[in-house]
């Protein structure tokens, strides 16, 4: 292959890169030139390898749970250094066990958190209230001084709302306090890996670095503005201001299955 040949392959292969990850929600920036070997940071406490590995797993886990449950099921999955949340409904418990052993098949899939229910699939009028909920849960972290709002992944299903990432015990705390008192949700579940605070900060200036945060056991169980982000809300939806809201109850997730890194899928 020509010089040329070579540059326009490498500039596609950055393009796609930043592409995949706008649509996870993760910033790139991208410095230097693409043929030079382009460096990527993420304000992100995973590792850029880890990233990657979170995307490729939930674009192959995500259809092999498309194409092998019934037709009747409505799963999605958010994957957070290399563990895979299934939330969703399917018609039997049968078919819930199936999901995990699906996602056990998947190539480095560290940890599966099954949080599916038995039952009829949510709604679309439910799905939409679940987005906005999600983007008013990120806005109400952004918003709050102190907690650091891009550690956090939000997942929202029939108004239970799922938070994801490498935080301290402190963080995750706040994080779910602040998420259960967003208008419309009806419980916050823990996803959390923990981290020591003395790691925290070192992390969070230096989010590259190629070494894994370690993680500790789990513990135990923006000022909102009028603007609508995303779909607009059911009439479950209360309007009712932060401060008055009754907090949703805060529990942790379902416990961790093993996952099999050495899969082949």
């Amino acid at each position: 292959m020509t010089m040329s040949g070579v540059a326009k392959v490498a500039r596609w292969s950055v393009l796609a890169v930043a592409m995949s990850a706008s649509l996870q929600g993760c910033p790139l920036i991208l410095l230097g030139g693409a043929v030079g070997g382009a460096a990527m940071v993420a304000d992100d406490r995973r590792t850029i390898g880890t990233q990657a590995d979170d995307r490729d797993i939930q674009i192959r886990a995500y259809s092999q749970l498309q194409g092998d449950l019934p037709n009747t099921a409505h799963v999605d999955i958010a994957v957070y250094n290399r563990r895979v949340l299934i939330v969703g409904e399917v018609p039997d418990e049968a078919a819930k066990i199936f999901a995990t052993k699906i996602a056990r098949n998947v190539s480095n899939v560290r940890g599966i958190v099954n949080e599916l229910s038995v039952g009829e699939a949510s709604s679309m009028t439910t799905r939409s209230s679940d987005t906005y909920i999600t983007s008013k849960v990120k806005a109400s972290l952004v918003a709050e001084k102190g907690v650091p709002a891009n550690f956090f992944k939000v997942v929202t299903e029939r108004g239970i709302v799922y938070l994801m990432g490498l935080v301290t015990v402190d963080e995750g705390n706040r994080a779910a306090d602040i998420a259960s008192r967003v208008p419309g949700v009806m419980q916050v579940v823990k996803v959390f890996e923990y981290i020591r605070a003395e790691d925290a900060k070192p992390l969070a200036s230096n989010s590259s670095a190629a070494s894994t945060p370690t993680t500790v056991a789990a513990a135990p169980a923006q000022a909102d503005t009028g603007a609508t982000v995303g779909a607009v809300p059911d009439a479950s939806v209360s309007a009712q201001p932060l401060a008055q809201q009754a907090p949703a109850p805060i529990q942790n997730a379902a416990p961790v299955e093993p996952g099999n890194p050495k899969a082949r899928k």
